[in-house]
């Protein structure tokens, strides 16, 4: 829960940066943003299981 935290902490730090000095925000539109996170996850569990697989 630490790093969630703290990951948010980073994300409003950073936006907050960028309108600041009046940067376009280094993020892709939101639910592109979600669906490639969340297809990154899913990426990391069917890695996972595939090694696991082949492992025997």
């Amino acid at each position: 829960m630490k790093e969630v935290i703290l990951s948010l902490f980073a994300g409003l730090f950073v936006g907050i940066l960028f309108k600041l000095i009046k940067l376009p925000i280094p993020a892709p539109p939101v639910l592109a943003g979600v669906i490639g996170i969340v297809g990154v996850y899913l990426g990391g569990i069917v890695g996972d299981w595939i090694q696991s697989y082949f492992r025997g």
